[in-house]
């Protein structure tokens, strides 16, 4: 289940964001924390587990005009290879419905396997 991030969630949610290879420096990840929080159309999300209730997933976005750009996405290793990156994608689709998700250099190949493998195209109302 897609989550709103929350203050009370800020140690969990930099544990999650340090999976990005970008962002393992704690100078780093603090500064990426403090650009979400200063615009209104960056937003981060968590995923919470359905079986566990605990948080997995990290998913970060800026809301456009015409688009939703996925900046990063990080999933605890532990929960790898269980479809979450689509079930977050998918999801965040459902939300931000009828703006298009694309990706940056390091994520777009998975926006790419995910509208081919549920085919969700750009031309979709």
């Amino acid at each position: 289940m897609l989550v709103k991030y929350k203050p009370d969630y800020q140690k969990i949610t930099m544990g999650l964001l340090s999976y990005v290879p970008d962002l393992k420096e704690t100078s780093r990840l603090t500064k990426e924390m403090q650009w979400y929080d200063q615009a209104e159309n960056r937003q981060l999300f968590l995923w919470k587990s359905e079986e566990t209730k605990d948080l997995v997933a990290v998913a970060g976005i800026e809301d456009e005009d015409e688009i939703v750009l996925l900046r990063h996405i990080a999933i605890n290793p532990s929960y790898r290879d269980e479809g979450i990156a689509y079930k977050i994608l998918t999801a965040l689709s459902d939300s931000c419905s009828p703006k298009k998700i694309v990706g940056t250099l390091e994520t777009a190949a998975l926006i790419t396997k995910w509208q081919k493998d549920f085919g969700k195209t750009s031309e979709e109302d």
